[in-house]
């Protein structure tokens, strides 16, 4: 855990409202934080912050914060928000975005620009507006990339593009804002059990977990610890990594199995 006043640390956690956000978030406000909850759904924004007041930090409440992280005024008005209700800024965890699938001769403007907003731009604004709190005290960016962001797949090139965008994205802001002590990782999971992935067809889910060695999608929670071991200070000389959480997929050469 960060170090903090006798309140603990601040940590804001976007698309807070369910999967890997809201693992996250319960996670940080059992190891002390005191979280702002952004995202677009108020009513699953409220479920989290239930979920934190009622059964993981009976200190406080997640501060719920409706909010289109692709918009800047409104990044802007929940930072103020964040800075306004807890005086500081330590962990800002970018997780908000979106997936599309489509050839690639079909894909539209329109669907190239809606995923960059949400997956790349997203990030941009929010670290952007939290940036002058984190150099304040130190503070830790975690950024969600994914195991897409660090290879080619097909019928996948929106996501791909966008997630590999994250990836450089976070060793670019490591070393700029490394002078300053924040620093800037990412975690980079593969399948997740979520929301999110819960309508992709079942072969294609056991293809999935055929590549996968440990074989079985992660669940949550366990992205959710790695993201909160990059934003602690056990991590406190750890900037600039990518790191998957993918059950070994990363690990392999890509070779049949010999027998």
């Amino acid at each position: 855990m960060q170090q903090g006043t006798d309140e603990g640390p601040v940590a804001i956690v976007t698309g807070a409202g369910s999967g890997i956000g809201r693992a996250t978030a319960l996670r940080l406000a059992a190891d002390g934080y005191r979280v702002t909850l952004a995202g677009r759904r108020e009513s699953a924004l409220k479920e989290t912050a239930d979920l934190i007041s009622g059964a993981v930090s009976r200190r406080h409440e997640g501060l719920a914060t409706v909010c289109d992280v692709t918009e800047a005024d409104a990044v802007q008005a929940m930072v103020s928000a964040t800075a306004e209700a807890f005086g500081r800024i330590d962990v800002v965890v970018n997780n908000a975005g979106i997936s599309r699938s489509a050839a690639f001769h079909r894909v539209t403007m329109a669907e190239w620009r809606e995923v960059m907003a949400a997956d790349v731009e997203s990030i941009v604004l929010v670290t952007q507006a939290a940036m002058p709190l984190l150099q304040e005290r130190g503070g830790s960016v975690v950024n969600v990339a994914s195991v897409a962001g660090l290879g080619g797949d097909p019928g996948m090139s929106m996501y791909n593009a966008a997630k590999g965008a994250v990836v450089n994205l976070t060793r670019s802001l490591a070393v700029e804002f490394a002078p300053w002590g924040v620093r800037v990782n990412a975690v980079a999971p593969s399948l997740t059990s979520t929301d999110a992935t819960a309508d992709i067809p079942p072969e294609d889910v056991a293809e999935f977990l055929r590549r996968i060695p440990m074989g079985r999608a992660a669940e949550p929670a366990e992205v959710a610890a790695v993201i909160a071991f990059l934003a602690g200070s056990d991590a406190r000389f750890v900037t600039g990594v990518i790191l998957p959480v993918d059950g070994g997929l990363r690990a392999g050469s890509g070779q049949p199995p010999h027998r």
